[in-house]
Formats: C-alpha cells, structure tokens, sequence
C-alpha cells in the first residue's frame, strides 16, 4: 500500500479497517544468498540491495523486534559536521539520503532539519571550530561559524556568561536536525519487505558454519539457515557476534545513556550541544528535551547504565542551559556502543570468505543509517568498498591508517 493524501482519506472514511501490516513479519527459509544480522544497519543495507543492486534473497535477522535495538535506543540527531577526509564525504552522503529518504521510502520518517549548534567557549576552541568549519566547506558541505550575538540571536535562554563557560560563539549546520528513530526502522523495514526482503524477528544468532575458511551460513534460535554471504551489522553487540566466528575485534562495548523530559512548549530551535563539556539536547515533536553526554566508562552489555554519569550530564546541562533545572525527567535509556579505537566504523570484509562486518560506529550509527546501509550494500553486492568508506577499512588498526576524529587517545573512553 501506497501512503497518500488519497489512502489517509479512504480508511478514515472506511472506520480505518483496511491497513495492511507494515512488513511481512517472514519465517525464515531453509537458505538465502545474503544474510544480514541486525536490523538497524542490516536493514538500511538490505533495502539498498534490493532496490539499487536487485538482489532478492535476501534474509535480515533480528534477535528482538524491529525498533528495539540501537536504532531506536538514541537521541536521533543527524549531521556531517565532520574534520577529517575520510569521515566528511560518508557523512554528507548520508546526509544527501537523510533528504530524500521520505519520498524514497513513502514513510514519515520525521526528517527536520532544524539545525545543529555547537557552542565554543574559548579561544582555542573557537579557532578549531573554525578550523572544522573550512574542511566541511571544502567538501562542499555547509558550515558557519557564529559570533556570540549571533547566537544569542537564536537561543537567549543559554547562560552567555557562566564565569567557567562564558559563550563565544558556535558552529552551525543548517542542514542539521533529528530524524524520528523508530520510523526509520519501520520505514525500512516495509520497504525492503516491499522488494521481497525477509524481515526475520526474534530469530538469534547463535554460530556461524565455517568450513575450510569460508561461511556456509549461521546457527540460530530458529534453525540453520544457510547463506552464500553474512553481514554482520549488530553495533554494540558486534564483539559478542563475531566471537561465534572466533574474532577479536578491536572494539569495546560500552553504554551510553539518553534522557527525556516531560513534554514542553517550543523552547529550543535546533539540537545544542555543549562546547565545555559533553552535552547535547534538542526537543522532540511531542515536546519532551532530548539530551545525553558522555558513555560510561565501563565496559558492559546491559541497556541501563549508572547513576554517576546521570549526575554528569545533569550538571553539563544546568551549566549551559539554567532552566532545564525547572524541567522534570520523565524516563532515560542505555544503548549499546560499538567504540573502536580510533572513534571511527569498520565496513569491510573479514578473513572469513564470505563473512563482511559493519560495526565501530562510536556515537556516529544512527547519523550514518542511510550511508552505512548503502555502503555495505555497495560491497556485499561488488565485493569492493564504496568511494565514501574506503577508509573505514579493519586492517587500518594493524597498519597505523587511522582516522582519529577527535584525536584525544587510543582508547575508546575517550572519544
């Protein structure tokens, strides 16, 4: 079915009794020639494999239920804003998808485009935002670096003149904004099951089948499935997944919590973040403030984290912004974060023919869903990476071609 104006009016008239299920909740099949673990990535990836490289065959496993995973454990804001080459044409491609992706998938995926504000509160750090600023420009991406009025132009309520934080300035990326997570889901979900997709839930992968090097297909909750090829796009879980295959990756996991407010009016025009610390907001179409910080710095696999960085976040946001104190919580939430070691993704193939990962995505997945999908599907379907993630390579770690984003240290609590 087709979403419309003309549909919308027709099951009002008709008491709402004729919509169809979204997607084909599907069985799995005894083989296929891809199968994609995960459905926040694997998805994306699937649904680019049907329509641009039109593959068929194709099964997406989930352990849960669509929705349930990282891709709608987030706090869905999209941007390019990035410094180094190897990350700036991937994340301005996704941010080309993220403006079509509406009328591409025929779902409201909520996509607003209300701009990303990132504050600076120092010299230095306004040099670097400048510096951040021209590389985007050079790549033809959008960037403008605001003196403080500017600013205050645009959010008066911020504390201009906290005596450790006073506000200089920021850089903004109009294009910038959020983009409903679970609707993203969904929408991929329906139309890769549109093109004959098998949208798998609750279906658990438990080993893989590898035989003289090469995977035959993997082990699961529901059966062996036997499959030519098997991407693994499971983000937090990504260590724990490939383990079955017997590799180490060079990634942890940790949590990152998120949080939302009770629903209030319009108060904050785009997504803020904070320059001095680690804190970032925007507010929801329903009203609620979205806002989160800094990962816990423990490695873990459980979506709930602790009460310190509660504390932490909190702080970072009474210092940038005074009256979010007036505002009551009203729920938070963990996801899982694969952090490599340097803050950047892995696409690539494995040593094990066959077997490709997509995983290391830090605090970049849910921003990069568009481009991660459609890159991975570029090399399930050719075999060679895409122009815009041929840096995002697994061996770089053991030849020294990293792409340290924010350059603060090798280690993945500090990114």
């Amino acid at each position: 079915m087709q979403f419309s104006a003309l549909s919308l009016a027709y099951n009002a008239l008709t008491g709402h009794r004729h919509w169809k299920p979204t997607w084909r909740d599907a069985a799995p099949k005894d083989a296929y020639d891809i199968v994609i673990i995960g459905g926040g990535h694997g998805l994306a990836a699937s649904y680019y494999l049907a329509k641009e490289f039109g593959f068929r065959n194709i099964a997406v496993l989930d352990k849960g239920w669509i929705g349930g995973g990282n891709i709608g454990r987030n706090t869905t804001i999209v941007r390019s804003n990035y410094l180094l080459p190897g990350n700036i044409p991937f994340y301005e491609l996704s941010m080309k998808l993220w403006e079509k992706l509406e009328d591409d998938l025929n779902y409201n995926t909520m996509v607003s485009q209300r701009g990303v504000l990132n504050l600076f509160h120092s010299d230095a750090q306004r040099d670097a935002y400048a510096r951040r600023g021209n590389a985007m420009r050079l790549e033809g991406v959008d960037a403008q670096l605001l003196h403080r009025e500017e600013v205050r132009a645009m959010a008066p309520f911020l504390n201009f003149d906290n005596g450790r934080f006073p506000i200089q300035g920021g850089l903004l990326q109009k294009r910038g904004g959020t983009v409903r997570h679970d609707a993203v889901a969904w929408g991929y979900a329906r139309a890769a099951s549109d093109l004959g997709v098998d949208v798998v839930q609750n279906c658990e992968v438990t080993g893989f089948r590898i035989d003289n090097g090469k995977v035959e297909g993997v082990e699961t909750s529901r059966g062996f499935i036997r499959a030519g090829k098997v991407a693994v796009a499971v983000a937090g879980n990504s260590s724990r997944v490939m383990s079955l295959a017997g590799m180490r990756l060079p990634i942890e996991t940790h949590v990152l919590q998120a949080f939302v407010s009770e629903g209030l009016k319009p108060a904050i025009p785009g997504v803020i973040t904070f320059g001095a610390g680690h804190f970032y907001i925007s507010q929801s179409d329903k009203g609620g403030l979205v806002f989160g910080g800094d990962i816990d710095g423990y490695n873990s696999y459980a979506q709930r984290g602790n009460l310190p960085v509660i504390e932490d976040v909190c702080e970072g946001g009474m210092a940038v912004m005074p009256m979010l104190g007036r505002a009551r919580l009203l729920r938070g939430w963990g996801g899982l974060m694969d952090m490599s070691m340097d803050g950047s993704p892995i696409i690539d193939r494995t040593p094990i023919d066959g077997l490709y990962l997509n995983a290391g995505w830090c605090y970049g997945g849910f921003k990069a869903t568009p481009a991660s999908g459609f890159c991975f599907a570029h090399l399930l379907a050719t075999g060679t990476p895409h122009p815009t993630a041929e840096a995002y390579r697994l061996d770089r770690f053991e030849t020294g071609h990293l792409i340290d984003e924010k350059g603060v240290g090798a280690q993945p609590n500090l990114h």
